[in-house]
């Protein structure tokens, strides 16, 4: 399914996406998130291990919703599927990026030895930003 032209906006722009995702009992786990797109497939990034890394690799299923910074009401939800896990070297690429989306840095200061990235890709399957 494609992204709405309102979707594109707010996920191009530096508007926190919140990305609910599913633990092993079926509950519900909503992160704020840095997010980007590569045309429709939306690209969030984490550290291998957290919940949300560990819950996305078990269940596919997500929902994102993402709120204009500037005006609450100007909104889209979007569900999605996991279709691709990367972890290779440009998961450390893609988190700079988004850094130099987010604030007035140039790498992603909070880069810690023992970590390993991965950008998780998400098809959409449903849009919905009325």
């Amino acid at each position: 399914m494609s992204l709405t032209d309102k979707a594109r906006r707010l996920v191009d722009a530096p508007n926190l996406a919140f990305l609910a995702t599913l633990d092993e009992n079926g509950w519900p786990h909503v992160s704020a998130v840095w997010i980007d797109r590569a045309g429709d497939t939306l690209q969030v990034n984490t550290a291998v291990g957290r919940v949300k890394d560990r819950n996305m690799r078990r269940d596919e299923r997500v929902g994102v919703s993402i709120v204009s910074a500037d005006d609450p009401y100007d909104r889209v939800t979007i569900r999605a599927r996991v279709a691709e896990i990367d972890e290779s070297a440009e998961a450390s690429r893609h988190v700079d990026r988004l850094t130099r989306k987010y604030t007035e840095h140039e790498d992603y200061p909070w880069h810690k030895p023992h970590e390993r990235r991965v950008v998780f890709r998400l098809e959409p399957v449903q849009v919905a930003d009325r």
